[in-house]
């Protein structure tokens, strides 16, 4: 999916002015008066970012990112607020919100967040998505190769993982040479590199 700029705000003028300040530099802008009206059109594969205005009078912009949170989004979610707002905004950071903007914004900075977010939001999705196409590999493995890769991510030689599984050391051999070929590792190192990323046990 396309990477956008989500704008969530009540205000008319607000949200004109800020799509206006994004369309600007040529990025793609969607806008939506409050946070129901995101929430019906919502998707997890979302791709982009958010700028949330928190005084909406449906859902306000704390209430919005909790569900958002609740729901699965990884869109990181940059806060505008208000100067009497600035406390919730940062209650909203410490819950995981990306980044914050005092109103009234410098059109600069906010570009330069907004950028900063879109960047953000492409390299979380790539390691997400390398994370996921490992963790499919380590589901191809079966018992027997789960349980070698276990050994061999413990620095077990052959030998001794011959001896704790009751097989031939050629066995052995035949299954660490098949899950290296599925898990695609050239070497015990770059496997436990592997695991790491993944979070595999």
């Amino acid at each position: 999916m396309q990477q956008a700029i989500y704008i969530i705000d009540d205000d008319r003028m607000a949200r004109e002015s800020l799509k206006w300040l994004i369309e600007s530099a040529r990025l793609p802008v969607r806008e939506f008066e409050g946070g129901l009206a995101f929430l019906e059109q919502f998707d997890p594969a979302m791709s982009g970012c958010v700028l949330l205005d928190v005084r909406m009078p449906d859902v306000n912009g704390m209430e919005l990112h909790a569900r958002l949170g609740e729901l699965g989004a990884t869109l990181p979610v940059i806060i505008v607020t208000g100067h009497a707002d600035v406390g919730m905004a940062v209650r909203a950071m410490k819950a995981g919100a990306w980044d914050f903007i005092e109103k009234p914004y410098n059109d600069a900075l906010i570009l330069e967040r907004v950028q900063s977010a879109l960047a953000y939001d492409l390299d979380n999705r790539r390691n997400r998505e390398r994370i996921d196409e490992i963790r499919i590999r380590a589901g191809r493995l079966t018992r027997r190769e789960r349980e070698v890769m276990r050994m061999v991510l413990d620095s077990m030689q052959n030998k001794a993982i011959a001896s704790e599984l009751g097989i031939s050391i050629k066995t052995v051999e035949l299954h660490r040479a098949n899950l290296m070929a599925k898990m695609k590792a050239t070497s015990p190192t770059e496997l436990v590199r592997l695991a790491l990323i993944a979070g595999l046990d």
